[in-house]
């Protein structure tokens, strides 16, 4: 359980930075890797929230 938590944070913090230099989501095929996939998509949907809560 512990791999998938890091996996996620993981995930989010690389979605953040994917989406801010508009760069592809990475896809690895196992379970920590669609975990962290997730945490990418939930990273780059938070990067979305914060620009336009902040900077609209």
């Amino acid at each position: 359980m512990y791999e998938v938590i890091i996996a996620l944070i993981t995930g989010a913090v690389v979605g953040i930075v994917f989406s801010a230099i508009k760069l592809p989501l990475p896809a690895p095929p196992v379970l920590s890797g669609i975990i962290g996939i997730l945490g990418i998509y939930l990273g780059g949907m938070a990067y979305q929230n914060v620009l336009e809560r902040f900077f609209s």
